[in-house]
């Protein structure tokens, strides 16, 4: 009798520290609970502040809008920043006001080539196309690689028959064209010789390079780049766009970078890694490395643009040297703000 007491007493008390432990576990493990952040650029450059038209500013400003609210829905929804990084990269690629698939800037032959890249912070693994002419989404093609191949960087034919051949959408190189970008690329072909574009009409067009990068309610860092590149760039050439630790960067354990402007200068520098390497190895803030990076060591040597970068514990920093930068913000906390100077 006293054994059957005994045990009665121990499972009464294992049922009630069970109803103690259990409910407390559940709310913790909820990813949904956590904070997420998400911060999206539409190219640096373009005109001074007070120059553009206001309808014209108003189209960027409803794309980038709606580009946040694509974003936040899928974050807000338990998605991971991987999901929401190409998700509203493919938006704003179908997008014809930025550079970047349809509405792309066209090369010294008049074609649109299109680059992009997209990495994932949590494994560090990543993925890249450039010179694609024929995927719709590049995007979605740079992470076709990263989860599909041992490689990182696919470029030309290769790319695009790659895309092809794994089921994503396929259009007419024709398709990236609009009459806008067509007019700008007659106008530049009559200034200068294919080769060396003047810095006038370079600047002009730089704008329109998109960028996203995510925290995600899991605790994980994404980051993605994609552009048509520069008004006419010689057929064949790569910015930093599609260039890991260039264009686009994301480690878990510091930041996830995103930039755009002049890619030659972005890449010469490694800018996007150079954002975390501060981070880590000089424990400097995001902004101050963020700041350091893109008015240090870039526009002292003469390279004009910015990044978006976004740290482990959702810390924002948005600099840039250009006139204008298109940008935008979102969190779990937060409402949608959109910027363009």
């Amino acid at each position: 009798m006293r054994t059957i007491l005994f045990l009665l007493a121990f499972f009464l008390a294992g049922g009630w520290l069970f109803a103690q432990v259990t409910p407390a576990t559940a709310v913790t493990a909820n990813p949904v609970d956590k904070r997420w952040v998400l911060v999206i650029h539409g190219g640096a450059g373009g005109p001074a502040k007070g120059t553009m038209k206001p309808e014209k500013e108003k189209q960027y400003t409803d794309s980038l809008n709606k580009a946040l609210q694509i974003g936040a829905g899928v974050l807000s929804s338990g998605g991971n920043s991987l999901d929401a990084v190409e998700t509203v990269i493919r938006f704003m690629e179908n997008c014809p006001l930025f550079n970047a698939g349809k509405g792309a800037v066209l090369n010294e032959d008049g074609k649109a080539e299109l680059d992009a890249s997209i990495m994932d912070g949590k494994t560090g693994q990543a993925g890249a196309v450039a010179c694609v002419t024929m995927v719709k989404n590049p995007i979605s093609a740079a992470r076709a690689v990263m989860e599909k191949t041992q490689h990182v960087l696919l470029i030309g034919k290769g790319a695009d028959d790659f895309a092809k051949a794994k089921g994503l959408e396929i259009v007419d190189p024709s398709y990236f064209i609009t009459p806008e970008r067509l007019e700008a690329w007659k106008a530049a072909k009559q200034k200068t010789r294919p080769e060396q574009p003047s810095p006038t009409s370079a600047d002009k067009e730089k704008k329109g390079t998109v960028g996203c990068v995510a925290l995600d309610s899991y605790g994980n860092l994404s980051a993605g780049t994609s552009t048509g590149g520069m008004m006419m760039k010689m057929s064949g050439r790569v910015g930093d766009s599609p260039i890991i630790g260039a264009g686009t960067y994301a480690d878990n354990n510091s930041c996830a970078v995103s930039c755009t402007g002049h890619g030659e200068f972005f890449i010469r520098n490694s800018a996007a890694y150079s954002v975390s390497a501060q981070m880590l190895y000089a424990n400097k803030p995001l902004k101050e490395a963020a700041d350091f990076v893109i008015f240090d060591i870039l526009k002292a040597k003469g390279g004009e643009g910015g990044l978006i970068a976004l740290d482990k514990d959702g810390n924002i920093a948005t600099p840039f040297s250009s006139n204008a930068m298109f940008r935008g913000t979102v969190s779990s906390v937060t409402p949608p703000e959109v910027m363009i100077y």
